[in-house]
This record gives structure tokens, sequence and C-alpha cells, in this order.
């Protein structure tokens, strides 16, 4: 499994990460621990958690299960040191079952925050569910605008300098709001962000849409811009829906994307994949391993030891320049 450089800090992550989101809830004990078995068995090291993952899931279900999970996988293998764990804080919720099902305004707006206090304790409680004394990487999970920047930055600081997180990064956040926690940083000698985990797929977000989480040409660019900053891709395959066109009907995740843009790009990728010999699921994940301006990290989270097989036939696929030309250039 290939390597890249997280950001500015010298470490080597595999460029295919795997999240743990749905482990420990819809995604069984003995099922999450064979997934994280193969991973490590194929030399995979980058994990990714957060503390909400996942309250949303099912009636009873409060958030933190993921993380007892991997405590329990790491207490059974030993593995805490040959893996670059992160986890995240910010999205979880006090009473999951008054907003499980209700909308995204509804549930944003009952996220714990990130507030100083709020991070500080919530980094503890990762700590103590994930049976580890540190993390690798801590992000802010949805940015939080009601709290200032220097109130979050100042305990992200507290955090890693307590030694509880190595390394600090952002997610589902605007590229101005990006610049301006780096301006922070550096003003105030705080840790800045070396990765940005955003909704990065083969698609591109429709003409005009406003969206704070999926990347766009002008973040695309920042990132270019500014390498000590990798991009963690999460959602590559959309959940699935480049294989199976009557899935992309109507689906939810299709709405940021529907046009004819989408429609001209699946065309070429649907002949690529082709030509190749895999899915189009496994082209988009293929194609995103093939991309380094900028360097990014593509992130999967199988719900099932399958999903999890069939992700990993994408690390052997080689790309023509000529298929990588079509890939880019396809679209309305």
């Amino acid at each position: 499994m290939n390597t890249v450089t997280l950001g500015n800090t010298g470490e080597r992550v595999s460029q295919l990460a795997l999240g743990a989101m749905l482990m420990g809830t819809l995604t069984d004990e003995e099922s999450s621990f064979e997934i994280l078995d193969r991973y490590a068995g194929a030399g995979g090291n980058f994990i990714d958690t957060a503390n909400c993952y996942a309250w949303w899931t099912r009636p009873g279900d409060q958030g933190g299960e993921s993380e007892e999970l991997l405590g329990r996988w790491f207490a059974r293998t030993g593995k805490r040191d040959d893996v670059f764990l992160a986890t995240k804080g910010s999205a979880w919720v006090h009473d999951p079952d008054e907003v499980r099902g209700k909308s995204w305004d509804l549930i944003a707006r009952n996220f714990e925050g990130a507030g100083g206090d709020t991070l500080r304790r919530a980094i503890d409680d990762s700590l103590r569910r994930l049976g580890t004394d540190h993390v690798d990487l801590y992000y802010v999970h949805v940015d939080d605008r009601s709290t200032p920047l220097e109130e979050t930055l100042g305990a992200l600081g507290d955090i890693v300098k307590a030694g509880k997180a190595r390394y600090i990064g952002w997610s589902n956040v605007r590229t101005w709001r990006l610049e301006r926690i780096r301006q922070l940083a550096d003003r105030y000698g705080l840790p800045a962000p070396v990765a940005l985990q955003q909704q990065h797929s083969y698609l591109r977000r429709r003409a005009g849409l406003q969206h704070a989480s999926i990347v766009d040409d002008e973040q695309m660019d920042f990132l270019r811009a500014n390498p000590e900053l990798t991009l963690v891709a999460y959602s590559p395959i959309l959940k699935g829906v480049y294989d199976d066109p009557e899935k992309r009907r109507g689906h939810g995740i299709m709405e940021p994307y529907e046009g004819p843009d989408a429609e001209a790009r699946i065309a070429v990728l649907t002949e690529v994949a082709a030509e190749v010999g895999v899915t189009p699921n496994q082209l988009v994940i293929a194609w995103l391993l093939h991309q380094d301006d900028p360097t990014m990290v593509t992130l999967i989270g199988p719900r099932t030891v399958e999903q999890y097989a069939a992700a990993l036939p994408a690390l052997d696929v080689k790309l023509s320049a000529e298929q990588l030309r079509r890939l880019a250039e396809a679209g309305a």
C-alpha cells in the first residue's frame, strides 16, 4: 500500500485510509475486527474515527461506539503503535434520540461545537474510549462559527502541548475560514492544521451550489498553494452510486452533483472502467489514488467485509496518461 507525507509533519501515512464510522453500530464487532485485521495486514496504517460515530444509526446509539470498538481492537492486537490514529470532536449531540432522522439544519444546531472546554473534555473522553494516551491527529469535525477561532485554537494548542494529540486538522470548512485559521495559528504560535478532511470524489459539485463540505475549484487551488495541508477525501464513491444507475436516480447523495456535467463524467468513467476491467466505484478510488497535485489521502468507510474487499482492487489499477487525460477533461 502506497504512502504519502501528511502535510509538513514528515509522517508517512497510507494513501488509502480506513474510516471506522460504522464500526460498533451497523458493522458488528466480528466484521469490524476482520476489516481492521485485513487493512493492517495489507500494510494500511491510517485509521479515522470521531467521537460522534455513530449516534444516528439506530435508536439507542449515543456516539462513541466506534472509538470503543477500536479500543478493544488495539487491546486485542497490540497494534496501537502501528497505526496513525485520527479522531474528531465538535459534532457529537447531547440527545441523539431528539434529533435522529431530523433535518440537517436542526441536527447542526445541536452539535456540541468547538468551544475550548468542550474540546478539552471531548479529547479526554475519546482517549478513554480508545484506550490510548494520545491520538496522532485531532480534527475539528464541523467548523463552528459561533465560537471565536482564538478560543478553539487555544484549546487545540493545549491538547497538543499536553501530548494528547500530535497534530490537528479541520473538516467541513470553507476555504476563507481555513486561511483565517492558519493566520491566527501563525500569529499566536499555535498548531496549524496539517490535514483537511472534506468530501471529494470524481464528480464535481454542480454550478452555483453553496456547500461547506465538498471541495471546489477554489479549495483545490488553495491546497495546491499550501502543500503543508493534506486533503483527506471522504465519501469517495458517494455511497457506491457509480456502479448502479438505478441507485443514482433520486439518491440524496447525488443532489449536490446532478446535471449535465455529472452525466458526462459518469459516461467517460464507465468507458474507462470497462477498459481496465474494474467497476466504476473501483475506478473512482484508483483515480483518486493517482492524483498528486495536490497530494491527497482517499478515505474509505466500508460497512461490510465485502465492501472492504471490493475496494482493494483499486490499489492495483494502473491508468495510462491518455486515460487520466480523458477522465480529467470529461464534463459538460
